[in-house]
């Protein structure tokens, strides 16, 4: 690591701790004692109010209410955040607003070449949702439903949310604990457990009207939540096999409430194991097709017959 880096890295190390010694110094960045105290007074020269403690058990400490001096970041470190800025764009995030001014704060930091080096990567690096003919660093577009970022600031107070959403053209509201908020293949869903008819219900961010703090007067803990689901969970009827082919397969794309379980210690070979909701015709077609996306890699060991079936008509199209 280099000194500048380095030096970085204990600012920030220093900054997380309300005290700290040279021998922590020493042992967490692996220095000699002579450099330790060499950072720590170059440290002090640049600004950082440090207070040093006599005596057997001393130490340093930052002193209270004072302005602590800028954090400089690595190119390294730069690089790191304006790709991974690139490789979210159009990827309806929320705060997408608040990151652009992150963005424009972060140029401001650095250096002319350290500006021309991200231009240019932005000119060589394309990702999912990049559009080549706009190349602009701070090109944010694909804003995601405004109920998003509503639903994140109401779900930090509390997970009992009432939800109001739109079913058939039809508003209804339903008092739910929230599980998980996930994203999956461009669209927003709400995963929570129905407080009035104890089940797992899904809802699209999209059809949300309102969505505000539920105040019951017997609340369930998540423990208890998740008791409830236990009791609930399905026979599995779906068992495949897979081998590495598959594996990578099942990487790229999966289902968010579908795992496999690795059969040896090199990842190579794993076992999928689900349910299946055959008398839902949109799950059905999509397992199927999710499973010919998986390739000829796997083994069937258990299956239900309408799979069997829907794999075969499809499998017809292509082979009359």
């Amino acid at each position: 690591m280099k000194k500048v880096e380095r030096i970085n890295v204990i600012m920030r190390y220093i900054n997380n701790r309300a005290h700290f010694t040279i021998s922590e110094i020493m042992q967490e960045f692996n220095i000699s004692r002579s450099t330790a105290i060499r950072d720590i007074r170059e440290i002090e020269a640049m600004g950082m109010p440090l207070v040093a403690e006599v005596g057997r058990n001393g130490g340093y400490f930052v002193m209270n209410n004072s302005v602590l001096p800028t954090i400089r970041f690595t190119d390294d470190e730069i690089k790191a955040l304006f790709i991974a800025f690139m490789a979210t764009r159009n990827q309806q995030l929320p705060y997408l607003k608040i990151r652009q001014s992150l963005a424009e704060k972060l140029l401001g930091l650095i250096s002319e070449s350290q500006q021309d080096d991200l231009v240019f990567l932005n000119s060589i690096l394309l990702f999912e949702g990049s559009n080549p003919n706009n190349p602009d660093l701070l090109e944010l577009s694909d804003l995601p439903h405004p109920m998003l970022e509503k639903l994140i600031q109401t779900l930090l107070l509390d997970s009992h949310l009432l939800i109001t959403t739109k079913v058939k053209k039809e508003l209804k509201t339903y008092p739910i604990y929230l599980l998980h908020l996930y994203h999956e293949k461009g669209l927003w869903l709400l995963e929570g457990f129905d407080l009035k008819a104890e089940k797992r219900q899904f809802f699209p961010v999209d059809n949300l009207t309102e969505v505000k703090p539920y105040l019951p007067k017997k609340r369930l803990s998540r423990k208890k939540v998740l008791e409830k689901l236990s009791k609930q969970e399905k026979v599995i009827n779906l068992v495949l096999e897979l081998g590495p082919k598959a594996i990578a397969q099942f990487k790229k794309y999966h289902p968010l409430n579908i795992s496999i379980s690795y059969t040896n210690p090199y990842q190579t070979t794993a076992v999928l194991k689900t349910f299946i909701h055959v008398h839902h015709p949109e799950e059905l077609a999509e397992i199927t097709n999710w499973i010919l996306f998986l390739g000829g890699d796997i083994k069937v060991k258990e299956m239900p017959k309408e799979v069997l079936e829907g794999l075969q008509k499809r499998l017809s199209l292509f082979c009359p």
